[in-house]
């Protein structure tokens, strides 16, 4: 089957089609520049996005911002430049100094000077200047003071255990209800029957009879109910979004997982355990798409052994999202996402994620947003969204050791770098004998590394082709 065309619109409009087939369209007409210089750039973009390059829509918006900087920048200069052939050396040096020394900044200069490498009109002067290292800014990013983190995991542990009680404990009622434990028409009865209206449809018996708008509980069960507030009815059975928060910062602070993999968790398979009173193993799949085409995936198996065992925090999340697996489950059958919680606003706007699976369906929400996280934290009263500094912090002063990250990566950007990790460990911050003798290499070949640092601009491999942390 012939594979749509990339590029549209007269040669200005770009369709990238990622793993999934969803399409993102990049319009280099709104770019503030000349029709010349728009249409290089989009020769460039178009040639990437191809599975063996961009598989995802994240490399292609991971390029598309820088550009559109970059561009905006061009279009203040006295002398315009209309076309990338006329790209001077001057002009790529004013833009790097104009650039910010920050992570951000530093992005905006290195995927678009690995843009324009590809554009063989490029002046030898231009080329040259585009090809010069660019220095990575100093790390600000460092790991939790103990006293710290350990607030931050006592208060979503605190958050989550009581979410974790509120729901068990309302299972078990729902349990002897089906069992027809309690007498009929009783207090206990009337509550097991709204429970089973909640675990079935995610609302409590209500008044159909109201159009437009969910009529108010009936009011035999909003009595045995408590009332009709969200923490009397659906909260029942379900986790709230900023739970779902609590649960993930457990999830980071037992694991080491970064909020990319915890956000797209799917649901853990439990393996057959030795005997009617064995372990249950979980096999739980983690999903990394920064890791590159055939490398995204990878498994770990937990053992809930014990109320300390890595699996108990397993089994506690599948008790506490079991309603909520199962409600979403009958709205769109097939969907396996781990974390979901419920909201009170019906329905929900659920954009597609970065991977472009859907956030969520109706009044449910699949994972853990990065907005989502400064707000729990905000709520806290943490200067912070608790995963990135977590992640450091249990990586190299807890585990000690790599999380998704090979050992070269968790080295250069997590161990050596941490102030926290050199004042605790001296040895490691000094690093192995063959780091220690790459440092020296690099001091005293400076035109080397310059070389060698040029070969990888020019090799333009996508983001998700790097190992990023």
């Amino acid at each position: 089957m012939r594979r749509p065309p990339v590029l549209t619109g007269n040669g200005l409009v770009v369709e990238h089609r990622d793993r999934t087939g969803a399409v993102a369209v990049y319009d280099f007409r709104t770019l503030p520049v000349e029709d010349a210089l728009r249409r290089s750039p989009a020769r460039l973009f178009a040639a990437r996005c191809v599975p063996s390059r961009w598989s995802s829509h994240h490399s292609s918006r991971y390029f598309w911002l820088p550009l559109q900087a970059f561009t905006a920048y061009l279009a203040t200069l006295d002398a315009p430049v209309a076309g990338l052939d006329q790209l001077t050396a001057g002009v790529w040096k004013q833009w790097r100094l104009s650039r910010q020394n920050t992570r951000f900044g530093y992005r905006q200069i290195t995927t678009v000077r690995g843009l324009l490498l590809d554009d063989p009109r490029l002046s030898a002067a231009a080329r040259e200047a585009l090809a010069r290292r660019v220095l990575q800014p100093t790390v600000k990013e460092v790991s939790f003071h103990d006293a710290e983190f350990d607030t931050i995991v006592t208060t979503a542990r605190r958050m989550f255990r009581a979410a974790h009680l509120r729901i068990t404990d309302n299972a078990r009622h729902l349990a002897q209800w089906r069992s027809a434990t309690f007498a009929h028409g009783s207090e206990a009865w009337l509550l097991g029957e709204a429970l089973d209206c909640l675990a079935r449809t995610g609302e409590a018996p209500h008044d159909t009879r109201v159009r437009r708008q969910r009529g108010r509980v009936l009011a035999r069960y909003a009595r045995v109910l408590g009332g009709e507030r969200p923490e009397h009815t659906w909260q029942r059975l379900f986790l709230i979004r900023m739970e779902t928060v609590a649960l993930g910062v457990l999830l980071l602070a037992e694991h080491g997982w970064n909020l990319s993999v915890i956000n797209r968790l799917k649901v853990p398979q439990a393996a057959p355990d030795a005997g009617s009173d064995g372990p249950r193993i979980y096999r739980v799949e983690l999903e990394k798409h920064k890791r590159g085409a055939g490398r995204y995936f990878e498994t770990r198996n937990l053992t809930d052994d014990g109320a300390t065992s890595p699996g108990r925090l397993i089994t506690q999340a599948l008790e506490a999202t079991v309603f909520a697996r199962a409600a979403v489950h009958t709205l769109s059958p097939g969907t396996d996402r781990f974390l979901i919680w419920r909201s009170a606003k019906a329905p929900l706007e659920h954009p597609q994620d970065e991977s472009g699976k859907k956030s969520g369906i109706e009044v449910f929400g699949f994972g853990i947003s990065g907005s989502t996280a400064k707000g729990w934290a905000t709520q806290q009263g943490f200067s912070s969204s608790p995963f990135r500094r977590g992640r450091r912090t249990v990586n190299t002063l807890h585990r000690r050791a790599p999380g998704q990250n090979s050992q070269a990566t968790h080295d250069r950007v997590y161990t050596l770098t941490d102030p926290q990790v050199r004042q605790t460990f001296p040895s490691a911050a000094r690093g192995s004998a063959p780091e220690r003798a790459c440092r020296r290499r690099a001091a005293s070949e400076p035109h080397a590394v310059e070389d060698r640092m040029t070969a990888v601009s020019t090799d333009n491999t996508a983001p998700e082709r790097h190992e990023l942390p």
